[in-house]
């Protein structure tokens, strides 16, 4: 496989972030559960919940970035369960590169400081019949 070309220690964890929504099957509860020593009935109502009709994982206020998985430290930005994370989380990015960490480095050269956040909107639009 060739090698990575971002470090998500130096990123903000805008994947972590800005999806509202990390689905989890019930094998990803059970990594969950195996993770912290519970029961897959504890794992699932602990650190899951419906949105829109999906299993997800739970989130939790960011002051960075407005909310974020409930799992990321957000301290250090980085996940706190990486042994136990869901499939998901493991195939991110497909690629050897991340979009998100590309915008953060071009914006922090181009303002000329690495205190900038680059802030992403998303927008949903739905067909109107």
């Amino acid at each position: 496989m060739a090698k990575a070309l971002f470090d998500c220690t130096n990123c903000l964890a805008f994947c972590c972030s800005i999806y509202e929504r990390v689905g989890v099957e019930d094998f990803d509860i059970q990594r969950l559960a195996d993770h912290f020593g519970v029961s897959f009935t504890t794992a699932k109502r602990r650190y899951t919940e419906i949105r829109y009709e999906e299993r997800v994982l739970k989130r939790q206020p960011d002051p960075v970035l407005g909310e974020a998985c409930a799992f990321l430290n957000l301290e250090t930005r980085l996940c706190s369960i990486y042994e136990g994370r869901p499939d998901t989380c493991r195939a991110y990015p497909p690629t050897k590169r991340c979009v998100y960490y590309d915008v953060l480095q071009f914006e922090r050269k181009l303002q000329g400081t690495r205190d900038v956040v680059p802030q992403f909107t998303l927008s949903v639009y739905h067909d109107e019949e």
